[in-house]
């Protein structure tokens, strides 16, 4: 499946509706990761066609969406976001995990399995 682009709207849908709940209640169905970028940003375009091979080692089992902090920055705010990249981690069960700058393929990879795969090594 190909990286999806999030706006608010379908932010509140997949991710957490932050209008109607104020804990942490994950809406999606596959756990995943969140990217906040822009698209001046040099690091976060390092980021990107890693992105796209974990979206491709990962189908089925996470969903990798992207979320523009210039296009959304209600979202931006929402979340606290101060520098990016910044991804959130959101596993299926338990509270998301903030990272913030560019991450190697390894780092990713790890953390997807730890965080959201809960693969236990």
């Amino acid at each position: 499946m190909a990286i999806e682009h999030l706006t608010k709207e379908s932010f509140l849908n997949k991710v957490f509706n932050f209008e109607l709940n104020k804990e942490w209640k994950f809406e999606g169905t596959l756990p995943c990761i969140i990217d906040f970028y822009a698209d001046w940003c040099g690091p976060c375009k390092m980021v990107a066609p890693i992105l796209e091979e974990l979206s491709k080692e990962y189908d089925g089992k996470i969903n990798i969406y992207k979320v523009d902090t210039e296009a959304e920055q209600e979202l931006a705010m929402a979340f606290g976001i101060r520098s990016i990249p910044s991804m959130l981690f959101v596993p299926q069960e338990g509270q998301p995990q903030m990272s913030v700058g560019a991450l190697p393929k390894d780092s990713l990879k790890g953390a997807i399995n730890e965080v959201l795969l809960k693969v236990q090594n």
